[in-house]
This record gives C-alpha cells, structure tokens and sequence, in this order.
C-alpha cells in the first residue's frame, strides 16, 4: 500500500494553494493512504479529501517541539512518499522511498507553479481545489440559498495592513450590486473569520437587511469554501479566504498592496486581482514603512479601479455563471 506524508502550511492561504498538488498525488496514487500535517486553522480543509487517513495538527511549541512530536508520531510508519512544504529536517530523518521538499523561491514564479515543479509541472501545474462533504454542501446551500445572486465579500486580512479601507468596500458594494452594476439587487455576504468581526462588521452593518447574509465565524472552512462556491462573484483582499473562494470556481477579484501578486494572485482562468498603485517593492520600502502597523497600507487603490477590474472580471468569465 502507498502512505504518503503531506506536510504543508500553517496558514489557510498556503494550504490551500497546496491542494492542488495533494490532488495530483492522489491521482497519481490510486488507492494511496494519506497523513496531512498543517497547522490546526486549515486542518478541516483535508479532512473530506479521498485518501486521507489521519490529520496531525501541529500548533507551534517551544524550541521546535512541534516538529519532535511530529517525528514521534511518523517515524514508525513505512512512508513511500514524504512531501514536505514546509523545508524542514524532518523529511530527511523519516524512513521512506521518496522524498518531496519545497524550498520557496524569490522569484516572480507563482506559488502554484512553484508547487507544480516538485512533480515536474511548473508550467501546467494542478490547481487548487476545495473537497467538502454531503454535510458542508448541505449546511452552505442552507447559508446561501439557490434562486438570487450573491455577491461575497471578504473585507479583512491576517494583518490589517493588507485591508483595503472598509468604506470602500462599502462604496465598492453599492456600485456592483446597484443599478447598472454586474450584480444589480443582488444579496451580499460578508465572509470573515470569528475573531475578525470588529474590522468586517462596519460593511455588514451598511447592508439593507433583507439583502445581508452574515457569514462571519458561520461553519467550519470546508462549509464556508462549499458557501463561496454558491456564490456568483467574490470581491476580497489578500487572504485565505480569497485562495478558497478561486479554488471554489467563483470569479474572485483578488486585492493586493502590501503582499506580492506574483507569488499570491487568486490561482485560475476565473480569477483576477488588482492592486495599489505602488508596487509591493514601493510599500515595504517605504522609510515608514512598519510591518506592526495596524493602519490600511491598500489607501492607494481606489473605488473605480476595483469597480473596472470587476467589471472586466465579469465580462469574461461571470456572466457565462
């Protein structure tokens, strides 16, 4: 029997874009047994996928402890394949047949095509993808009913530096969803994660009732990656949620300041992004620049551009939904 180790990312955002290539090694594989190691925040995303086995959630401890736990829990299974995203010791010091290691690159290669090399696809990588249950499509068709578009909106990031303003978000809703926009009269859901309600609640809270869907902190990941998949477009900034919602299939406009495009864009025919004037390189360089700040570093990325790059989006891809 093939086992395969698969240790990938801590955060939502990389897990997800190693999905792609957890797909193709089950392809490739048939029948093979799967242990995923990730951090516990995007553990849930593996849990429905064919093969998978057995899930270690690594939560960081002191002085690498978290990796000697890992070990203990792996050195004494006959691996055929070790994958290991993380550019650790540990696929060297586990017995197996094969090793995979991703050492990420500085260069303007996008991660999934980063990721698509290890299996010798960096220009036709395997793209990312969401696997849900029974259970999660149910629990999202019942958060997002059938029968009128939905526009998704994911208006917070890991830090507040790569949040575009909320009340351009709010400015930005009404241009989309009004008349003449791509989803006029639509419904609106404002996706964010349970601890993050205070940064998004100002764009739920500029909503019409009957059309606010509030999906902050509702279900777990597969439930809220099924919800944004029913979804007929998603605006959002940087983030895991922006990766989940490509990797769902729902046109996503992806927006970026102080993060890279070239390694991060929402992966996919059905997916664009946009981002400040400045470029990646202007912002971190900035002599005020500071990776603590809890201000908006996106001020520079106005409402027309976003509304001309959704708009374009959905001229390509969102109308043939």
């Amino acid at each position: 029997m093939t086992r395969i180790l698969f240790v990938t990312s801590n955060r939502i955002g990389d897990a997800v874009l190693s999905t792609g290539l957890l797909d193709h090694l089950l392809t490739d594989n048939p029948g093979a047994r799967v242990t995923v190691a990730c951090g516990p925040l995007p553990a849930p995303l593996f849990a429905a996928a064919p093969g998978v086995e057995r899930i270690l959630t690594m939560t960081k401890a002191p002085r690498g402890g978290h990796w000697l736990r890992l070990w203990r829990d792996t050195v004494t299974t006959p691996w055929s394949l070790v994958v290991d995203l993380r550019a650790s010791a540990l696929a060297w010091l586990l017995p197996t047949r094969r090793r995979l290691v991703y050492r990420p690159s500085h260069s303007a290669l996008h991660r999934v095509r980063q990721l698509g090399a290890l299996v010798g696809r960096s220009d036709n990588p395997p793209a990312p993808r969401l696997w849900t249950s029974a259970g999660d499509d149910a629990a999202a068709a019942a958060l997002i009913p059938a029968g009128r578009p939905v526009l998704a909106v994911g208006p917070t990031a890991n830090w507040a530096g790569k949040q575009w303003p909320a009340e351009r978000f709010v400015e930005a809703i009404a241009a989309l969803t009004g008349p003449g926009g791509i989803l006029p009269g639509a419904m609106v859901a404002v996706v964010a994660a349970p601890n993050e309600r205070t940064a998004a609640e100002p764009v739920l809270a500029s909503l019409p009732a009957d059309r606010r869907i509030d999906l902050i902190g509702k279900g777990g990941l597969p439930v809220i990656g099924a919800a944004l998949g029913r979804c007929a477009f998603y605006l959002g900034n940087d983030s895991g949620l922006m990766h989940m919602a490509a990797a769902a299939g729902t046109p996503t406009l992806g927006l970026f300041g102080p993060s890279r495009e070239d390694h991060y864009a929402p992966w996919g025919g059905r997916a664009a992004w946009v981002r400040t004037p400045q470029s990646f390189q202007d912002i971190i360089g900035a002599t005020d620049y500071d990776y603590r700040t809890t201000d908006s570093l996106m001020t520079g990325l106005d409402v027309p551009t976003v509304i001309v790059a959704a708009e374009g989006l959905w001229r390509r891809v969102g109308q043939a939904c």
